[in-house]
């Protein structure tokens, strides 16, 4: 539609994940008029994190040294290990300042349609780290979608035979939210994981 440099801009920013046409034609629309200063910022933000931001070498989140900052957490427990699914969902869990124990994340979930299989996702790692005998339990903490149930599927027969305890996070219905809109699957599963009061 245009041409040159902002044609480019617009196509590159269309290629992020949920960006979509218009969203990178208003995007760069809003670069082109922004202060050159922020520009600058933003282009060295973009700059910096491919420089300096690489996966932990233990667990494989987000970190600007060999471990990430939960890695190198001498108060934390290895004993309770939470696999989980991408880096952002370790954030997630933080947040509830509920977890003391480590991380594992696999980079995605088994999903035969777009060709990911458990050889793409670090489950061999995992395993690994898992025969050192140090682990007491596994927290699957992966989506609760068709690809992450398949992935903690395949986890939990992986992990059963070695004698450590596998647990899967609980889902059901959300605080606020009415029993009318609640689909099939989500209120089967609170059924399922009812607790006495």
């Amino acid at each position: 539609m245009y041409e040159g440099a902002i044609q480019d801009l617009i196509d590159e920013l269309g290629r992020l994940p949920g960006v979509g046409p218009k969203s990178a034609q208003r995007i760069a629309f809003h670069v082109l008029s922004a202060d050159p200063a922020d520009v600058n910022r933003l282009a060295g933000a973009l700059r910096k994190v491919k420089e300096l931001v690489r996966f932990c070498t233990t667990c494989y989140n987000v970190a600007e040294s060999d471990q990430c900052r939960i890695c190198r957490d001498p108060r934390r427990t290895d004993e309770v290990l939470c696999v989980v699914e991408e880096p952002k969902d370790v954030v997630a869990i933080e947040r509830t300042g509920e977890f003391r124990g480590r991380y594992h994340v696999l980079g995605g979930a088994i999903n035969p349609l777009e060709g990911i299989g458990p050889d793409n996702l670090r489950i061999r790692e995992l395993m690994t780290r898992l025969s050192g005998g140090t682990v007491r339990e596994l927290i699957l903490a992966t989506d609760p979608n068709t690809e992450g149930e398949a992935t903690a599927t395949y986890l939990a027969l992986m992990v059963k035979p070695m004698g450590i305890s596998v647990t899967r996070l609980a889902s059901g219905l959300p605080v606020g939210g009415d029993l009318e809109y609640a689909d099939e699957i989500t209120l089967g599963r609170a059924f399922e994981g009812r607790r006495a009061v």
